[in-house]
C-alpha cells in the first residue's frame, strides 16, 4: 500500500457533497471542520455518510481556501463502525466488504493536507480505521477505542494489519487486533494511539486551536510534502528518504512560500502563505 495520491484527487470538484449525515464548516482561517451526524444512531457509519465524507475529503483536497481538515462526531460518539442495521443486512448476505466498494478506508491518507480527528467518544471498527487513517489524534477523556473486527468473526479490514503496526508498534497492534478489547482513551494516549487527550468539553475546540496555528503559520505546500514523506518513507530506505528529501528541497526553494517564510521571520511578522491547489502547487516529488 502506497501513500500516492490517487487519480481521484486530480477529479476537479466544483461543490462539497451535500447529506444530513455530515455537516462542514470552514472557518476564516482555512480550518475545514467535518461532523459525522447521526448522533441519534451514534454516528453509525452508512454508505450515504461514506459517500458524503469521502466526497468532502477529495473536494477539500482540491480547495485552496482548505489549508488544514478537522473531523469529529456529533453527540457522544465519534463513530462505532458500520450502522448496526447495516451490519445485519450485510451479515445476512455474507458480505461485509460491501461498504467498501466506491472509495478507499483510508482515504484521509491520500489528502495532501492535515488531517486532524478529534474523537469524542465511541471509535471503533470503520471508526476506527478512519482515527488511525489521520494525520493527528485528539481524544476526550471519555473516548473510547475498539478495533472490533475478531468479535465480529471478521480480519483485520482496508489494511489496518499494516497501518496499525506502523503507529503503534507490532505487540500493540496484535494486542488490538486480536482481542479487539476496549481500550480507554488514557491507554490510547500511552501506547501512542493518540496524541494528546483533553476533556470532553474541551476537545473541539483544542483540536481547531491546532488546525488554526497550523493553517495561520505553515506553509500548504510544505505540509503537503511533509505529510507524503513521513507516509512514502514507511517503505523506504534510509537513503532513498534523504534523496527524496533532496529533490523536495530543491522543489520547495522554487516556491513563493520559501521566500515568504524566510521574510516573514526575519521581519517577525505572521507568514501569509498560499493556499494549497492540488493541481497546480503541489511539488512533482509528491507524486513519486
Amino acid at each position: 500500500m502506497t501513500s500516492t495520491p490517487s487519480a481521484a484527487l486530480n477529479t476537479p470538484i466544483s461543490e462539497y457533497p451535500e447529506s444530513d449525515e455530515l455537516l462542514t464548516e470552514l472557518d476564516e482561517y482555512g480550518v475545514l471542520l467535518i461532523t459525522f451526524n447521526r448522533p441519534e444512531r451514534n454516528n453509525g457509519w452508512t454508505f450515504t455518510m461514506e459517500d458524503a465524507y469521502f466526497g468532502t475529503l477529495i473536494a477539500a483536497a482540491n480547495d485552496p481556501a482548505v489549508r488544514v481538515i478537522v473531523v469529529t462526531g456529533a453527540g457522544r460518539s465519534f463513530c462505532p463502525g458500520l450502522d448496526l442495521q447495516v451490519l445485519a443486512v450485510s451479515a445476512n448476505k455474507g458480505d461485509a466488504g460491501g461498504a467498501y466498494r466506491r472509495w478507499p478506508m483510508t482515504t484521509a491518507r491520500l489528502i495532501p493536507k492535515p488531517v486532524i480527528a478529534a474523537v469524542n467518544g465511541a471509535c471503533a471498527g470503520i471508526g476506527f480505521i478512519q482515527m488511525a487513517s489521520a494525520d493527528i489524534v485528539f481524544a476526550s477523556s471519555a473516548a473510547k477505542f475498539t478495533t472490533a473486527f475478531s468479535r465480529r468473526g471478521l480480519p483485520a479490514e482496508n489494511s489496518l494489519s499494516w497501518l496499525l503496526p506502523r503507529l503503534i508498534g507490532t505487540a500493540n497492534a496484535m494486542d488490538l487486533l486480536l482481542s479487539a478489547r476496549v481500550v480507554p482513551a488514557s491507554e490510547a494516549r500511552e501506547i501512542g494511539l493518540v496524541s494528546k487527550v483533553v476533556e470532553p468539553d474541551e476537545l473541539v475546540a483544542t483540536a481547531l486551536a491546532y488546525a488554526r496555528d497550523l493553517a495561520a503559520n505553515c506553509s500548504p505546500a510544505s505540509m503537503a510534502t511533509i505529510k507524503h514523506q513521513v507516509l512514502a518513507d514507511w517503505e523506504r530506505t534510509a537513503e532513498e528518504s534523504r534523496l527524496r528529501a533532496l529533490i523536495a528541497v530543491s522543489e520547495l526553494s522554487q516556491l513563493p512560500d520559501f521566500l515568504e517564510g524566510v521574510t516573514s521571520f526575519q521581519e517577525k511578522r505572521a507568514p501569509a502563505f498560499r493556499g494549497l491547489d492540488a493541481h497546480l502547487h503541489i511539488p512533482r516529488s509528491i507524486n513519486r
